[in-house]
């Protein structure tokens, strides 16, 4: 964990959003940028805006310009690569185009439905795969919450929802209240899930008592999960760690959905130290996804899928049961792909989950030969 030289606790969460670095003019108070590279990171910003919070920067290591905190956060001229040597980008990785039933609801697997309640976010992230959404205006952004509850509540076979976006925790805790309190009345809904980074990027927010008093409310009513996204052991700061504990302390299951991404936790050590210091804090090793082909994402975060499956398997190595609990996870069109490993130059895929429609292709195995460069698998 990090030294913080601040208590972040005490601060209004909303009034501390003010604060975000938000233009590289700010941004060079921070770093220091040659005039060729300013030019750049202002055309990377053109399509995918900066949103740091002083916390957030505040874990950043200054001297060194490879910090993965710094990767995470700070636009790159590597962002305006969009095709390279990894192989083909798209905007939609994920299908969600495919399963949009309109006000926000991403309908891909029958017994899930996944609501995209905002698309702002305490941080934007550099290696997001929603970022043609994220930061901007989109008609995806969820306008009328309560046409997507009455799509849930007249589709039975839907048994959770995950609330997601952008970030939903950024929104204020009276609109999370009137998103939450419905879905407890839906009965064939076994539970809800608020996907969010706050703990790792903004844990500020958890210490507002009124949304913690409203998550407990609503996990009285409804089990409610809170899978996270923290994707290196720097970013599991004490101030984090208490954030969680409130989470934890009030009945709430902690899961972490990290990603694997080139100079951030491309390294067994990496992935060690992050499954550690998650389950120091109480929080579960869920998903660790391979990077997903985003334009303008996927030439420079990107790790070769055999390279990845490598450090994956010398990482759990080391790790005890609880540590190794995590599946490495293809998020493709088609549905989660579990990686298993790999057979001569064959990459071993089991399908967890599959699109509606095509339930005979869950759980079925792939096996598919794959090149030493192979960042994704075509399907």
């Amino acid at each position: 964990m990090k030294n913080e030289t601040m208590d972040w606790t005490q601060l209004n969460w909303k009034a501390e959003l003010t604060n975000n670095v938000v233009n590289i003019d700010q941004l060079k108070e921070y770093a220091d940028f040659s005039a060729e590279e300013e030019k750049e990171l202002r055309e990377v910003t053109k399509v995918h805006p900066i949103n740091i919070p002083r916390y957030y920067l505040n874990l950043i290591e200054k001297n060194d310009p490879n910090d993965p905190i710094r990767r995470m956060c700070f636009p790159n001229a590597d962002e305006l690569v969009v095709a390279g040597d990894m192989g083909e980008t798209t905007q939609d990785p994920y299908g969600d185009d495919k399963h949009d039933k309109g006000n926000g609801v991403l309908h891909k697997y029958d017994y899930t439905a996944l609501v995209v309640a905002t698309e702002y976010c305490a941080m934007y992230c550099r290696h997001c795969f929603r970022r043609r959404v994220v930061g901007r205006p989109n008609d995806q952004t969820l306008r009328k919450f309560a046409g997507a509850t009455k799509y849930i509540s007249n589709h039975p076979e839907i048994t959770n929802v995950i609330i997601s976006g952008g970030d939903p925790m950024m929104l204020p805790t009276s609109v999370l209240r009137q998103m939450l309190m419905p879905l407890a009345e839906i009965e064939h809904l076994d539970f809800v899930r608020i996907g969010t980074r706050t703990p790792a990027t903004y844990p500020i927010r958890l210490f507002d008592d009124e949304l913690i008093d409203l998550l407990q409310e609503f996990n009285e009513k409804k089990a409610l999960y809170i899978p996270t996204h923290f994707n290196h052991t720097n970013e599991v700061t004490p101030t984090a760690a208490e954030g969680v504990k409130r989470l934890r302390n009030i009945g709430i299951t902690v899961n972490n959905q990290a990603v694997l991404l080139r100079g951030v936790n491309d390294t067994a050590k990496d992935i060690k130290s992050l499954m550690s210091s998650l389950l120091r804090i109480g929080v579960n090793p869920y998903y660790l996804y391979q990077c997903m082909p985003v334009s303008r994402v996927r030439h420079h975060f990107q790790v070769p899928l055999k390279q990845g499956i490598e450090l994956v398997d010398k990482a759990k190595q080391d790790l005890d049961g609880y540590g190794k609990r995590f599946k490495f996870i293809i998020g493709h069109d088609i549905g989660k792909l579990e990686i298993c490993g790999m057979i001569d130059n064959k990459i071993v895929l089991k399908q967890l989950h599959a699109r509606s429609g095509y339930s005979e292709t869950a759980s079925r195995l792939i096996v598919q030969e794959i090149d030493d460069n192979a960042g994704w698998v075509t399907l």
